[in-house]
Parts: C-alpha cells; structure tokens; sequence
C-alpha cells in the first residue's frame, strides 16, 4: 500500500477551510480510494453516482443532504450537475453542519457549475498519479516506464500494466470522453492522441496535424482541449515578456503520464525505452510533472526564442523566479543558452535536472540537482 498523506493533509487542510472542497484529476487516479480514508470528525456519507441506488438517493437532493452533519462525499458528480445549486445553498447555511467533499474527472459541465454555482464557497484539489517522492527512488524507472496511474503501476508485471493501460485507452475513448460530454468519435480521438504523442515535448502545430487528418486546424484544437481537460495533455504556454526578441508564441504539448505516452508509442518495457527514439522526449515530460508537483506554482511557462535561446521550464516560487532545464546527460555543463535566459529572465535560481546522482553547483545561481532528488528542492537555498 503507498501512502498519498501528503494529499490527505491538503485535503483535511481545504475541508477546514472551506465548506466545498472539488476533488478532481484523470479517471483511474485514486480519488476515490482517497476520499474513503479521509479521517473526519464525524460521520462520512459517501454517494457514488455511479451506484443507481445512490443516484436513486439523490433524486430529491436538498431532502437528503440538509439532515445530514459530519463529510458527504459525491462521487462521480459530473454525472449529476444539479446538485451543483443544492450545494450551493447548503454550504450558506450558518454554522454548516456538513462538509462536502466532490470528486469528479473534469468537465465541461462540471467546471461551469462549481465556477457558477459555488464561487467563493469552493475549493479545488488535484489528485495525479504517483510521483517520486511517494514511490521511492527505488521505483523511479518502474513509474518512468508504467506511469503514475495506481493500477498501472501496481501491476504484477510489465507485461500486465502495459495491457491495463491500452484498456485504458480503449475505455477512456469509447466511453469516459462520452459520460465527460465531449461527443468525438472513439477512432478519430485515438488516431489524434497517437499523432499528438509523436509531438510529446514539443511545439504545438495544429495545422500540421489537421491536413494529416484532413480536418480543420479548429477541430484538432477542440480535440486537443478535450485531452487537456480531462487531465491527459498538459498544453504549456510560452512566456511572453517584453525582450526585445522574437520569441516563441505557440505552446508546447506534453502528455501528463509517462504510461500513457508509452503506451501510445508501443513502448512495453525499460529495455525498449531506452533504445526508443523517443527517449529524450518521455525523460523531459516524466521529470516536467515531477518538478511541477514538488513546486506546485500557480502557473508555468517555456521559453523559446526563435533561433536563439530557450528554458524548458519557468515558474514563479515564493516570490523567486525560478527556471528549470532537463538534461538527459551525465554531466551537464553550463551553456550559452542558460547564461542568457539566465539573464533575460532574472532567475533567482537555475536548476538542470540530470539522471545523475550527485548535486553540484554549476555557476553562480545554477545547479545541477539528481532526478530522484526534486522532493528535497522546495525549502532550500538558492
């Protein structure tokens, strides 16, 4: 069993702040395993909306929910978003006896209604899969090869978590995209996923994809906001600032699990990933959501400029400006690129991310810091 503390303390923290905590993240993450062994003060009542006798619970839905004190918990709300308003309502009561805790996967109707209906009462949480700092450094190639997903990663063998993640696909396609209110066909959605993870780690160029699937450069961007927001492409925006250059104004697209990006690419197993050409890739994108769960910034951006210098990686953090290169090498060295974002961008600090072993100082305000030491960065010294 491996422990998601850190979660469940952000989760007790947002229930004692706010009378309606939005639990969200991809299908499959653990949100509910999650929710079920939150300690509350007192009595948990737990819906499952999938569970027809649950929803059958609901119909009436201010009957039910107004006697009851202690946590509610509404699984799967996305399927039900007039419970949004009934929330709203109960959560204004003075002295609110109850505490509601709503998980959903992303959607469209569910991010409208938590906006509209539970503005300042809300907060939101996101659960992902498995990182580092859970797993262990131990398990770092396992969770590099399988993903985070729970049952991806627990798998009895590789073989296994490779056949879970392509039902995965199958069934997040043929049906989740459906229940989640994108109506796109389960076939063009997969051809498109598989085309875009050929542009993992790189610039988004939605014309390109659209003449290859002769659709319009509008369709595939609708294709790919699906993706974004149901947690399975991070779409990173290029940071503009008044440089003085012609920077880089397209995004750049990820796919958010590592598991999933093999999966797409065919790739079984650490033997055939390290002799994949798309190695460089799949190390940039596993170690970007590590940085950006152990940073957890408000925002993140790239920076790119045309012909010129570029930072794979650049956040805001306690009031730092902080700037993050990946180098799949053994030992990276200080570039002309690096001295000069350093210097257009006023980091404070500049870390380079490698699959070494030891941390070192490059240059003033750059280090060199291992893959499987990002849980120790938050907290210290530039």
């Amino acid at each position: 069993m491996i422990s998601r503390e850190g979660y469940a303390e952000q989760l007790r923290g947002a229930l004692g702040r706010s009378p309606v905590v939005l639990l969200v993240g991809p299908r499959q993450c653990g949100k509910s395993t999650l929710a079920r062994g939150i300690d509350a003060a007192g009595p948990v009542h737990f819906f499952d909306l999938e569970d027809p006798s649950a929803a059958a619970a609901l119909e009436q839905p201010m009957t039910t929910l107004r006697s009851l004190g202690g946590l509610v918990v509404l699984d799967e709300a996305q399927r039900h978003p007039e419970l949004f308003p009934v929330l709203r309502v109960l959560a204004d009561r003075p002295d609110v006896p109850a505490r509601f805790l709503v998980l959903g996967s992303a959607s469209p109707e569910l991010s409208r209604q938590s906006a509209e209906s539970l503005a300042g009462r809300v907060e939101i949480v996101e659960l992902r899969g498995f990182d580092l700092t859970e797993v262990g450094t131990g398990a770092r190639d396992r969770l590099w090869v399988r993903g985070g997903f729970p049952r991806s990663f627990l798998a009895a063998s590789d073989a296994d978590s490779y056949r879970w993640r392509q039902h995965f696909l199958s069934t997040f396609l043929e049906r989740d995209l459906g229940v989640l209110g994108f109506g796109m066909a389960p076939a063009t959605m997969r051809r498109f996923w598989t085309m875009l993870s050929h542009y993992h780690g790189q610039i988004w160029n939605g014309a390109e994809i659209a003449a290859s699937m002769g659709v319009s450069p509008h369709t595939t961007r609708k294709y790919l906001d699906a993706l974004e927001q149901t947690f399975m492409v991070r779409v990173l925006q290029p940071w503009h600032e008044n440089l003085g250059k012609r920077l880089v104004k397209s995004p750049k697209i990820y796919l958010r699990d590592s598991g999933l990006f093999h999966a797409l690419q065919g790739v079984q197993d650490h033997s055939q990933l390290i002799t994949n050409p798309k190695l460089g890739a799949s190390w940039e994108g596993f170690v970007l959501e590590e940085v950006l769960r152990v940073f957890q910034p408000d925002q993140a951006w790239f920076h790119a400029v045309h012909a010129g210098s570029e930072l794979d990686l650049f956040f805001l953090h306690r009031g730092q400006r902080v700037g993050i290169e990946m180098k799949l090498q053994d030992a990276p060295r200080v570039t002309k690129s690096m001295r000069v974002v350093q210097q257009d961008l006023r980091l404070d600090r500049l870390l380079v991310v490698y699959p070494g072993t030891r941390r070192y100082a490059l240059d003033e305000g750059i280090e060199c810091v291992p893959w499987t030491e990002l849980g120790s960065l938050v907290g210290t010294a530039p």
